[in-house]
């Protein structure tokens, strides 16, 4: 990876990608990293925006926000969102993996706002992206039983894609820490889905 190599997790309040962040930041701190994680909020309890900056070293403990312009990785939660973090922090290598699913905010569903089109949304994320992974998670995570799993489907997505060195076990061992022993293997099973996802998937890429 990249010194240091820069990561953006975003996605609205409620969707799961600050418990992302920890358990990516645990994993690699656990191979012998060194991490460094910063969040900013929205109005998060009302699904405002959240973002999680992750840092990764070989070398160094860096600051815990991500420069603008420089985020190699940005996993998105949320299409919108995705374009968002991209406008601020993206640059020509950056690489997205984006939920498809949207979540209308209040504004939308009240009818004072109109939410973009997808179509519009994903070809702004490939425009601001060198590569542009789209993926299904919560659709795979409602087929699971629970629409909250599509964090952690996103995440095996990533890692299936290998921008990422993690697998099912390091996951299954993070959860264990920082979850209820109940939900250890609902997790493990959605990181395993979100790696079948990307079998084979191409990437839309920018030159």
């Amino acid at each position: 990876m990249k010194e240091p190599y820069n990561i953006v997790i975003t996605g609205v309040g409620g969707q799961g990608n600050v418990l992302a962040s920890l358990l990516v930041g645990a994993v690699l701190v656990e191979k012998g990293y060194k991490v460094t994680i910063g969040e900013t909020y929205g109005a998060s309890q009302r699904g405002g925006s959240v973002m999680s900056h992750v840092r990764i070293s070989r070398i160094q403990q860096y600051g815990p926000l991500i420069p603008p312009g420089l985020a190699d990785l940005v996993i998105a939660l949320e299409p919108a969102e995705a374009v968002r973090v991209l406008v601020q922090y993206g640059y020509q290598n950056t690489v997205s993996v984006v939920n498809t699913r949207p979540v209308h905010p209040v504004d939308v569903i009240s009818g004072s706002m109109e939410y973009p089109s997808l179509d519009a949304l994903f070809e702004r994320i490939e425009s601001l992206s060198k590569k542009a992974y789209f993926v299904g998670a919560t659709e795979t995570a409602l087929e699971l039983g629970n629409p909250i799993l599509a964090n952690i489907t996103l995440m095996g997505a990533v890692c299936g894609l290998n921008l990422l060195p993690i697998v099912a076990e390091d996951i299954e061992k993070a959860v264990k820490t920082y979850l209820s022993s109940d939900r250890v293997e609902m997790n493990r099973i959605a990181f395993l889905a979100g790696q079948q996802l990307v079998d084979g998937l191409g990437s839309h890429c920018q030159n």
